[in-house]
């Protein structure tokens, strides 16, 4: 059902339609310790359908346009997967699937896809395991079939970066979803090597020695650090490069730790240092292109002055060099009275702060729990922050398949409908309906909406294909568009 609530127009008719608005509005769901979805394991299928349903809802009444969903917690998947196991947050036991062959990646897209919502899929390429997975591991488990790949580091289990059987499997994992569901992106967060453990007050090394060893007996020259850092852009390019061949309409993005080195840009005093404690040279992979956004993690408010968000922001901006997306990272679960109780401004102002940034077209919220809990009112906010339908901005280094010209027929009985399809479907991201007042419909099904007879306005539509790229439209004069949803 897409919910477009619109009223009559008194406006003359237009020969074409009206701007659209382009922004990126997005926000993550976490599964991992159940944090966003589902809310505990051993749910009935049911039970989470319905939660998945509430939170495409909720994006599609605040009219959010993406969700980015964690498929790959640690080492396991919220899908059917040719290589882990199904994830300890759905069933409560790893390794065990949904009844009735459930898959929950599955289901998402196509509840997304009915209200005009992209989904893109979201991994971590090297946790092995957490703390909040409470079964035991599956025989499948890589911790269990090469615990030489494993190594426990803090609460966690990490996969070693620089291995090769670890950079295989996880890149098998990305491409496997990336070509077989039909997800609009593959993401991955900041968790490259894992964040410094400190014992006593002293940073504990991340146990590679052994492989750091096999590398320098190999006549290796790099130091660790950088034979680190490599091994971890080997990984990033390698799935730049792969989803540009193999899913090429199919968006690469990143979400690095907001900070690229305490002091750079001048100003930013503390926090950790990436590129030397994680290993990640994401200023790197965003100067040569290696990614089509990146959304690093500004979870600071606009005035604490060692991380001020305006000071990060337009750091990344002018860092734009491929002009590629900058979607950053805001931390709107800090709107949560028993944490950080931000108020609902602080996030609003955050995003009128991108909005004026030439380089930066739109957010990610972390995490959509905040909103739909509406933490200090935070979803009231962003619905009127919101107010204006947006598409997502276009990508037009991107390839997608040519949906063709949208084929629209208007049945005139009463009520009026405009039935709407497309020569290939799959080159489809959205039906775009509009109306002379650009009120706005979007879908990424085809379908039939109903109209209302008015002489005053025009009804138009058009295909967005799979990268953005808005396509010739028709019109269809004396017509506006209705509260009615579209016929299914």
């Amino acid at each position: 059902m897409i919910a477009a609530l619109l009223a009559m127009s008194t406006t003359t008719t237009q020969a074409a339609p009206p701007e659209l608005k382009r922004e990126f509005r997005a926000a993550w769901v976490a599964t991992v310790a159940n944090i966003d979805y589902p809310t505990k394991p051993g749910l009935s299928v049911d039970q989470m359908k319905s939660e998945m349903v509430a939170i495409l809802d909720k994006c599609a009444e605040l009219k959010m346009n993406a969700i980015i969903f964690q498929v790959r917690p640690h080492a396991d998947a919220l899908y059917k997967s040719s290589y882990e196991p199904w994830s300890y947050y759905l069933t409560g036991k790893q390794g065990q699937a949904p009844s009735g062959g459930f898959d929950p990646l599955a289901f998402t897209i196509a509840e997304a896809r009915k209200r005009g919502i992209q989904v893109h899929a979201w991994f971590n390429p090297y946790r092995a395991d957490h703390p909040s997975h409470k079964s035991e591991l599956t025989k499948d488990n890589i911790a269990v079939t090469r615990p030489d790949l494993v190594k426990p580091y803090g609460t966690f289990k990490w996969m070693i970066p620089t291995a090769k059987e670890v950079q295989d499997r996880s890149y098998n994992v990305f491409m496997e979803v990336a070509t077989k569901y039909d997800v609009d992106g593959i993401h991955i967060d900041d968790y490259f090597y894992p964040y410094p453990v400190t014992t006593d007050g002293k940073k504990v090394d991340f146990p590679d020695a052994e492989f750091y060893a096999s590398y320098l007996q190999s006549e290796g020259r790099l130091s660790k650090s950088d034979w680190r850092r490599k091994g971890v852009d080997d990984f990033v390019l390698r799935v730049h490069e792969g989803l540009k061949r193999d899913a090429p309409h199919v968006q690469f993005g990143i979400s690095p730790f907001g900070i690229y080195r305490p002091g750079i840009p001048e100003g930013i005093k503390a926090g950790i240092d990436q590129y030397d404690e994680l290993y990640a040279d994401a200023l790197k992979w965003y100067e040569l292109g290696w990614c089509d956004y990146m959304s690093p993690q500004l979870y600071w408010p606009i005035a604490q002055t060692p991380q001020a968000f305006p000071v990060l922001l337009k750091w990344w901006s002018q860092s734009n060099k491929k002009q590629i997306h900058l979607w950053p990272g805001q931390y709107t679960s800090r709107t949560n009275p028993a944490d950080g109780n931000w108020k609902a401004t602080e996030v609003t102002d955050q995003i009128e702060l991108v909005r004026k940034d030439r380089g930066s077209t739109g957010t990610i919220h972390f995490s959509m729990k905040a909103i739909q809990n509406n933490w200090n009112g935070i979803a009231d906010a962003l619905k009127k922050s919101y107010s204006e339908t947006a598409i997502v901005p276009e990508s037009p280094w991107m390839k997608s398949p040519n949906p063709g010209t949208v084929e629209a027929v208007m049945d005139k009985k009463m009520p009026p409908s405009l039935r709407f399809s497309a020569p290939n479907p799959k080159g489809v991201g959205l039906f775009v309906l509009q109306d002379s007042t650009n009120r706005a419909v979007t879908t990424g099904e085809p379908g039939a909406i109903q109209l209302v007879r008015d002489a005053n306005s025009t009804v138009f539509i058009r295909i967005m294909d799979r990268v953005g790229k808005l396509g010739q439209f028709k019109a269809f004069t004396g017509y506006r568009l209705s509260a009615q949803a579209i016929e299914r």
